[in-house]
């Protein structure tokens, strides 16, 4: 934290589907309507002085939808990536994607190895993507890491302690210091549960649609009024 601000962000972007329906549109004009709002809130973000941005898209759970809904959600990650590519590249910001690979498509897979080639040297902010994610599935696969490590002689166990684990998690990124969960919800969700042991939680009503930058500007005042009663703030 630098100045009050959170050096890491992760938002769970809930409330797409529920956007929509309440305005009687279709739940894809709400992953729509949510996909253009990450766009601007996520540069506001970043632009904040927050040096990495997690967001959680797509959970290994949410693949339980229905076929229209999860075929219309893999088809706006890859149209939305093939078309912002440049942007992340122009803005200066490093793209990541913290998952699992399989059952995703090799479409999928593709434009995410593309995007995170052509943003590996930006140095402006990090965007963590968080797709075919759940925070149980992650603590297993690390373990498994580094037991194979272990066992290929790479590591020794006392190598392993509550700091170096985060070296091993999908991506070696600094625990979560403010998390943020919109549309009314108030639970984690199986997002992040490692990298959130000390984060302050937020929880708003606003759907992700309606969450722009007075709304996070909310959560940083909030997240802010925490850490000076805490002695943090200077």
């Amino acid at each position: 934290m630098n100045n009050g601000i959170p050096t890491h962000v992760a938002i769970i972007m809930d409330g797409n589907g529920r956007w929509a329906t309440r305005q009687g549109k279709k739940r894809t004009e709400g992953h729509y309507a949510g996909y253009k709002r990450l766009k601007k809130t996520a540069l506001y973000i970043l632009d904040k002085g927050v040096k990495y941005l997690s967001v959680f898209a797509f959970s290994t759970e949410n693949f339980a939808r229905s076929k229209e809904e999860v075929g219309y959600l893999m088809d706006l990650f890859v149209k939305a990536f093939h078309k912002e590519t440049s942007f992340f590249v122009d803005h200066n910001i490093k793209v990541l994607f913290s998952g699992r690979r399989e059952p995703l498509s090799d479409e999928v897979l593709k434009i995410m190895d593309k995007v995170v080639s052509d943003t590996k040297d930006c140095t402006g902010g990090v965007f963590n993507v968080c797709l075919n994610y759940g925070a149980q599935a992650e603590i297993v696969d690390t373990t498994k890491k580094i037991a194979e490590l272990y066992k290929a002689g790479r590591i020794e166990l006392d190598d392993i302690n509550t700091d170096s684990y985060y070296h091993y998690l999908y991506n070696d990124l600094p625990p979560v210091d403010l998390m943020i969960r919109t549309s009314g919800e108030i639970r984690i969700s199986n997002f992040m549960l490692y990298s959130i042991s000390y984060a302050e939680l937020y929880f708003t009503s606003t759907c992700f649609p309606d969450f722009d930058e007075k709304e996070f500007d909310k959560a940083l005042e909030d997240y802010q009024k925490r850490n000076i009663t805490k002695g943090t703030v200077k």
